[in-house]
């Protein structure tokens, strides 16, 4: 296990009465195991009250086991549950033919654009569909999820859950509640088209939610009594460059889509306030207004060093790997609490209209 980069439970704010907030969770595959660092600093602080989560794919996947963890032990009982499953995780993709070269080994890149079972399998997936290469639509990550988490437990848990999912038929994105949680839902949400059959549920097929929300907002902002949202973005927003190679631009691609529609949102969100505090009206007196003027949204973004990660690094199940993500992780994390501690519970530390200038101009 990777030595921790923090004091756990050290004080980063004066005021330690408890604020409860909401995290929003992207997916990005493997990349998720940063999540699960960030996750782990900020249950170090008995302060932080997580209300509900909305995640998306593999934020949605640390969403229910984060969940089911609490609901049986606690803080240390989350801890655990994400470091079981992340650790199962790595354990099946030992057997994975997807693995590393040994130039790459040697030389330190995570990614496996140079693996020949990869290569083999991106060629593949543009030619033939996961029905004919995957007719028994096996998913290892099924069993994992089923034997980390128990369901049930967590229709009685605190912590509200939406997990997001597109429906293949419509295009829209349905959200699962507690309740309605189990293994076809969070698989459903980590449903890659090209990867793997869509997920029927209640007779209609479902694709990855991140096609319709990555991770979906609204949720939380009406249905959690919390007014902070953290948000735990996995996927780079901008990058320096034109991409050129075809690997390049369709990562690029994929970046931008599902980016989308979490932009929507936040570009929703600006000008609903910007016209608030132009126009002078209460937000009291508009419809649905009042929840979203009130929102302070806090972000927490994957540092520069995982910029130069490629899109195959996402297949990379390797422990080294996956506990280099959570390392950097917990320390992303604990420089967000050194910095912006003090504005959780006071006010926004994420600038959405200095994100979204140069649509709103």
């Amino acid at each position: 296990m990777p030595p921790r980069l923090y004091s756990g439970g050290r004080a980063t704010r004066a005021d330690q009465n408890p604020i409860a907030i909401d995290l929003a969770l992207q997916g990005g595959g493997a990349h998720g195991a940063f999540t699960w660092g960030v996750i782990e600093r900020l249950l170090d602080e008995p302060w932080l009250d997580i209300s509900s989560i909305t995640g998306t794919s593999a934020g949605a996947m640390n969403a229910v086991v984060l969940a089911h963890g609490y609901t049986v032990d606690g803080r240390e009982g989350a801890k655990a549950a994400l470091e079981a499953f992340w650790a199962q995780v790595s354990e099946v993709a030992r057997f994975s033919p997807f693995q590393r070269s040994a130039f790459d080994v040697m030389t330190g890149n995570w990614s496996l654009d140079h693996s020949p079972a990869y290569l083999f399998f991106d060629l593949m997936s543009r030619l033939f569909s996961p029905y004919e290469v995957n007719p028994a639509n096996i998913n290892p990550l099924r069993d994992i999820l089923e034997e980390s988490v128990d369901f049930e437990v967590l229709k009685r848990c605190e912590i509200k859950l939406f997990i997001n999912a597109t429906n293949v038929r419509t295009g829209l994105p349905r959200v699962f509640r507690n309740s309605d949680l189990n293994a076809d839902v969070v698989l459903a949400s980590a449903c890659l088209p090209m990867m793997h059959q869509a997920i029927e549920i209640e007779g209609d097929p479902y694709w990855d939610g991140g096609f319709s929300g990555n991770p979906l907002l609204t949720p939380v902002v009406r249905e959690s009594a919390a007014c902070d949202v953290l948000l735990v973005q996995v996927n780079p927003v901008e990058r320096a460059g034109v991409p050129k190679t075809a690997r390049e631009i369709l990562n690029r691609i994929n970046e931008i889509s599902f980016n989308s529609s979490l932009k929507k949102e936040l570009r929703a969100m600006a000008i609903l306030q910007r016209m608030l505090s132009e126009s002078g009206v209460a937000p009291e007196e508009i419809p649905f207004a009042k929840e979203w003027s009130s929102i302070r949204l806090h972000r927490i973004v994957t540092p520069p060093s995982m910029m130069e990660l490629s899109a195959s690094s996402k297949m990379n199940g390797e422990w080294e790997f996956l506990s280099m993500l959570r390392q950097e992780g917990q320390r992303t994390a604990q420089e967000f609490l050194v910095n912006h501690a003090e504005d959780i519970g006071t006010r926004a530390s994420f600038d959405i209209e200095s994100l979204l200038d140069t649509v709103l101009q």
